[in-house]
């Protein structure tokens, strides 16, 4: 595949970000797990794909998520929203919030709702992105701006809906091995030219037990690679911690395991994303691709119960949207057979068909506190199993 080529600043940064990666590698002793290497890769301070400035959201970006489609992704959420906080307490987190669009559209439609959370709590770790959710806000919802606060980290104690779209899947992930009975985890080396390249190192603690438990295929003639998320986990442990009462709404692409780790799955689900373009080499040009892994929901449900979390609600985002009243939205926005309705009803075809992103993505609800049956989940395919 030909890719479009970085700008100079863009590679001098990339070149930038490469040197502190390889500085981490030698002062690691050679070697370091895929998951150090993504966390640098994402998040490096300054330099960074969601640390850095580059435009990564939208037409202009790398990818295009759900709000950017259209707001009618957020006010059928919003629905949603209002049930957890009228059970709970009326303040709204999210976390990594893009370009503020779908706090914008939250917060427009809670207050056609007559539900306004007291506070909007945005928790995002790029400046930059920041900057443009600040400005976003300014410009949509400008009377309601003075709710949102920016967060550094989670609250100690907290009531209330969290939303997070498309966070999961950014998260740092273990990568794995086997051949025959060997385990192995996958992590990166440098060669003798300075060149990032992979090696494996047999897989020890909490790995080693996440990988065991999972009973990952194994064949003697033929490798199997896939990821483990540890950080997923131990970010929902602490969201437990904290939770008092409400709900935790988390949107994603994935699968249950035993979708997740099917033997045909044999390459793991790791994705690269420049410029509307997918690919699968996380060493190209470091800090200016997204790389993402696809969400193990299970693990997720696990790490939920296993903190005393309830799991409230799973099922793919189609049924999600249609329960939270997506079509009631779209009815809303304009006369049939307008040109904006045509428009917003093709971008809402595009959420919910199973072709596009219907089936794929799923939610997730994980919840303390609330009784009643949650709003998103109510109806639809029950053969969504975790």
């Amino acid at each position: 595949m030909s890719l479009p080529e970085p700008s100079a600043d863009a590679l001098d940064q990339s070149t930038r970000l490469l040197r502190t990666i390889t500085a981490a590698i030698a002062e690691a002793g050679g070697w370091i797990p895929f998951s150090r290497y993504m966390e640098l890769a994402l998040y490096a301070p300054g330099l960074g794909y969601y640390s850095g400035g580059a435009r990564k959201f939208g037409p202009g970006g790398d990818f295009i998520t759900s709000p950017e489609l259209t707001p009618l992704f957020g006010q059928a959420l919003a629905a949603q929203v209002e049930q957890v906080m009228r059970a709970a307490a009326p303040h709204v987190i999210e976390v990594g919030a893009g370009t503020g669009l779908l706090a914008a559209d939250l917060l427009l439609e809670l207050e056609r709702r007559g539900c306004v959370p007291e506070s909007y709590g945005i928790l995002e770790v790029s400046g930059e992105l920041r900057e443009r959710q600040f400005d976003t806000l300014a410009a949509k919802a400008p009377h309601l701006a003075s709710r949102v606060q920016w967060l550094d980290a989670l609250p100690e104690r907290f009531a209330g809906a969290v939303v997070a779209n498309e966070v999961l899947d950014v998260m740092p992930v273990h990568l794995v091995a086997t051949r025959g009975d060997a385990l192995f985890e996958r992590g990166v080396a440098v060669d003798d030219q300075g060149v990032l390249r992979w090696a494996d190192s047999p897989a020890t603690g909490a790995v080693a037990g996440a990988a065991a438990a999972l009973d990952l295929p194994r064949a003697d003639s033929a490798e199997y690679v896939t990821e483990i998320n540890l950080a997923a986990r131990a970010w929902i442990g602490e969201w437990a911690a904290r939770l008092e009462r409400g709900a935790l709404l988390l949107i994603d692409y994935g699968y249950p395991r035993a979708e997740y780790y099917l033997p045909s799955r044999s390459s793991g689900t790791l994705l690269c994303y420049y410029r509307h373009n997918a690919h699968a080499d996380p060493f190209l040009w470091p800090g200016l691709n997204d790389i993402t892994a696809f969400v193990d929901f299970t693990a997720a449900a696990e790490a939920a119960f296993d903190a005393g979390l309830d799991v409230m609600g799973y099922t793919n985002q189609a049924a999600f949207l249609f329960n939270c009243g997506v079509l009631e939205c779209l009815a809303r926005r304009a006369p049939e057979e307008s040109a904006d309705y045509i428009r917003a009803a093709r971008a809402v075809q595009r959420l919910t068909t199973p072709q596009e992103m219907g089936e794929l993505f799923k939610v997730l609800a994980l919840g303390r506190g609330i009784d009643e049956p949650l709003l998103g989940f109510m109806r639809g395919d029950r053969l969504h199993a975790l």
